[in-house]
């Protein structure tokens, strides 16, 4: 097995914690209706639209246009979006920094609207100016964990599938890197990613 030189990070539960709830409890005091509201309303599957490149101004007009009671609150979703990301993973920055530090060539392949990402990314730029590039969903109009959006990075970062380790908390984002070749593991935490690293030889 050669050693990879690179790791792709997925950014949303692994660099960073994401949870609608933490927006919207502070504009629903009601936890049933809060539920009901991220379950029906602003569910993640219609959220997936911004990942996959829909502007977030044509994703609202529809929803409100079906829920005018609750277009308010769906107006919020986009401008607002940086308050459901409360912060970053415990042990996350010191671990990529760690990376950089030591030479590791560090990118990331996200599902993450364009429109949201970027005030995101400035917001967090002493964490992502370690990376060389990220590829981002909605701007390329590609999703994790179908091929194209992995070999449309890998073009983009000049690497070959073997050389790059990809990092992602969800399974199926995993198995679609493992399946055109790249190293890739499910990320828990930031100890067992630790390990995962030192046994691929990219940490000491």
């Amino acid at each position: 097995m050669k050693r990879p030189i690179a790791v792709v990070f997925d950014i949303g539960n692994v660099l960073y914690d994401w949870d609608p709830r933490i927006l919207y409890r502070r504009l629903i005091d009601d936890d049933e209706a809060l539920d009901v509201f991220l379950r029906d309303i602003c569910s993640r599957e219609w959220h997936f639209q911004h990942d996959a490149g829909r502007p977030f101004a044509e994703t609202s007009a529809e929803l409100s246009a079906r829920f005018p009671k609750h277009a308010h609150l769906i107006a919020a979703w986009g401008p607002r979006f940086s308050e459901q990301i409360p912060g970053p993973v415990a042990g996350m920055p010191e671990l990529v920094a760690e990376l950089d530090e030591a030479g590791v060539a560090l990118f990331a392949i996200t599902n993450f609207s364009d429109e949201f990402f970027a005030p995101f990314r400035a917001q967090e730029a002493a964490l992502f100016d370690r990376f060389r590039d990220i590829v981002v969903s909605g701007a390329e109009r590609l999703v994790k964990p179908h091929a194209p959006i992995y070999r449309l990075a890998l073009e983009r970062f000049g690497l070959a599938p073997e050389q790059a380790l990809f990092v992602d908390d969800r399974q199926d984002n995993v198995d679609g890197a493992a399946a055109i070749g790249m190293h890739a593991v499910t990320f828990s935490d930031a100890a067992t990613l630790r390990a995962d690293l030192a046994r691929f030889g990219v940490l000491a």
